[in-house]
């Protein structure tokens, strides 16, 4: 165990009247836990961890505070620095094994690379985020507008890495084609020949005149001819 004086923050759980045991140590920690993952839609797991039932240290007349290291993600393990700020004051790292349940997008189908995603080719899965190394897709929002980067089997949970840039305009669909011509507007249909999201240069063929055109995608549907 690592015992020394550490800057800590925030109150948790006193200790007993004459000592702080291991029983109280890992109600600290398990607390403090809780309450950096336990986010709206998360479910908390604790897995149990033996502490050294042995542990019997001074009595802390004060709370005992909590420190958790700072890092991104979801980690399957944390050591929590559990703290008494009293005179002599100690610190000691505390163990925690944990999983962190939400609800996931998952493929509900084989979907090819580069097929656009929509709401029928996912669900909805409670799956332990601490396991998923490389993030994950919780909301329709984050998948909307993006096709694959990669072929997926039906049942894979879907992660911000296997999808391509989001796409306002993709390659074969109708749009209209709006060109400036001295002070007037003029709009035309066309089929754009490349994809990409709004700001992004592409090809259009002109759905009259057949000529390809240079465009700058300006929202939905609609490409902006270049001069």
């Amino acid at each position: 165990m690592l015992l020394a004086l550490l800057g800590i923050a925030g109150p948790t759980l006193a200790g007993t009247a004459n000592t702080t045991t291991s029983t109280d140590l890992r109600a600290a920690a398990e607390q403090a836990v809780r309450a950096q993952y336990g986010t709206a839609g998360s479910r908390v797991v604790i897995v149990p961890t033996r502490l050294n039932p042995r542990w019997h240290l001074a009595a802390c007349t004060h709370p005992l505070q909590t420190r958790l290291p700072l890092r991104e993600g979801t980690p399957s393990r944390v050591a929590v620095a559990v703290s008494c700020a009293g005179t002599p004051g100690w610190t000691i790292e505390v163990p925690v094994q944990m999983q962190v349940f939400r609800q996931v997008l998952v493929t509900s189908r084989p979907l090819a690379r580069g097929d656009n995603i929509g709401p029928a080719d996912v669900h909805t899965e409670e799956r332990d985020v601490a396991r998923l190394g490389y993030g994950y897709i919780d909301s329709l929002d984050q998948i909307l507008g993006h096709s694959l980067a990669r072929p997926l089997i039906a049942g894979v949970v879907l992660e911000p890495g296997q999808l391509n840039g989001r796409q306002t305009v993709q390659a074969g669909e109708q749009v209209q084609l709006i060109a400036q011509l001295d002070g007037i507007q003029v709009r035309t249909s066309g089929m754009a020949l490349d994809g990409g999201d709004t700001g992004t240069r592409l090809r259009v063929r002109n759905g009259n005149s057949g000529r390809i055109i240079d465009g700058v995608v300006v929202g939905a549907g609609q490409v902006q001819a270049l001069p």
